[in-house]
Formats: structure tokens, C-alpha cells, sequence
């Protein structure tokens, strides 16, 4: 699966380290698709400029197929903040929709009530919290769930070198291009609390006025 399907089964936890806004996951989501996307040598970056790749293959997972012709193809390209941004819009439910889809996801109602809430489990494991599978994951995903509450900060590793068998290791300026994108999303996902904290200050303000005799 892509990083940003992982991303969002870890996000359906019931005990994060603390409750996750749509906002800030699609923001982690959008941030994911980027990192596959210049893993798969479909894009590189400039700066923090997204550069889409001449002759790139088509990601065969729908959401990054997406994703990827979604991409700015004229100079001046897309930066990554407003990448994050432009593709995040509603994307916590476009996951949703499509791991409902491919089965991996389901709802459960929360109690005995034929009219209690549900919620979105795995599908087949109702009880367990998913977790990253250690021999496909990188440090990435450790860091998105960290930057929205998903777990706690990952320690610090080296940077990711080719194997020592000859096989394929990660593309020129791979590593830092990942950290752009990890420390943009880290941004936005602060800038998008103070946002929040700025309006509930304004209502609480406007509330007050009301109150006022």
C-alpha cells in the first residue's frame, strides 16, 4: 500500500496521543502521496519546488495516479506548501472512500445499541490497532503520525543508503527532498492550529460581547 493509505490505518487507532482534526491529517495525507511520489522518481524536487519527472510511469495506486496528474507541468512549478494545501482539501475523505472500497476498512458501532455511533476499523480486526509493517515502512511515516498526534516523536536515524546487495537504493537528493516535504507539512500543520486557536479566541470574543449586559 502507499504511505498515505498506512498513514490514514494508523490514524483509525482509538487511543492516539491525541484526537486528529481532517485538517491535519489530509494535510500529513497530501505530505505522504509527495514522498511516494519522489520515491518512485515520479517528481523531484527544485528547492521546494514539486518538478514533475519527464517520462514517469504511472503509479498503479489510484489515489497517487491522481495525485500525480494533479501536478503543476509549467514552470514556475507548484511549491510543496501549496501543494499540501491544494491537494489536501477533502482528502481524509477521499482515502476513506477508497479503503472502504478495496475492502480494508469498515465500520463498527461503538456498544450494543442498534443506534449507538460507529466508528471506521480494519476490516477483520475490529479489537487491534493497525501498525506499520517494520519491513516495508520507513522513518517517514513514523514522522507524518507523529506530526498530527498519531505517535510519539521517532528517533533520530541516519539517512537511508543503497543496499549492500546492488539492489536500488533511493534516488539522487532523495533524503532531502523527503525532509522538505516532512518539515513543510510540520508547518502547516502549525500554521493550520493557530488558525484554529486564532478563531476560537475571535468567538469566544464575539460570544462575550453578546453576554455583555
Amino acid at each position: 500500500m502507499s504511505t498515505a493509505k498506512d498513514l490514514f490505518l494508523m490514524a483509525l487507532d482509538p487511543k492516539p496521543q491525541h484526537p486528529v482534526g481532517q485538517g491535519d491529517l489530509s494535510l500529513a495525507l497530501a505530505g505522504a502521496e509527495l514522498i511516494d511520489l519522489i520515491e518512485a522518481r515520479t517528481v523531484t524536487l527544485d528547492g521546494d519546488r514539486i518538478v514533475p519527472g519527464d517520462g514517469a510511469p504511472v503509479p498503479s495506486d489510484g489515489l497517487l495516479a491522481e495525485a500525480a496528474s494533479a501536478l503543476t507541468r509549467r514552470p514556475p512549478y507548484e511549491r510543496v506548501e501549496d501543494w499540501l494545501w491544494r491537494r489536501g482539501r477533502d482528502l481524509t475523505a477521499a482515502y476513506e472512500s477508497a479503503l472502504e472500497g478495496e475492502g480494508r476498512i469498515t465500520r463498527t458501532r461503538v456498544g450494543r445499541s442498534p443506534f449507538a455511533p460507529t466508528r471506521l476499523v480494519p476490516a477483520g480486526t475490529p479489537a487491534s490497532p493497525t501498525a506499520p509493517d517494520p519491513d516495508r515502512h520507513h522513518s517517514a511515516l513514523t514522522t507524518l503520525a507523529s506530526l498530527v498526534g498519531l505517535a510519539p516523536p521517532p528517533p533520530t536515524t541516519p539517512p537511508t543508503t543503497p543496499t549492500d546487495d546492488g539492489g536500488p537504493g533511493p534516488g539522487p537528493g532523495t533524503d532531502d527532498a523527503t525532509t522538505t516535504v516532512l518539515a513543510t507539512v510540520s508547518d502547516a500543520v502549525t500554521e493550520l492550529e493557530a488558525v484554529r486557536q486564532r478563531r476560537s479566541i475571535e468567538n469566544a470574543a464575539f460570544a462575550n460581547i453578546w453576554r455583555a449586559p
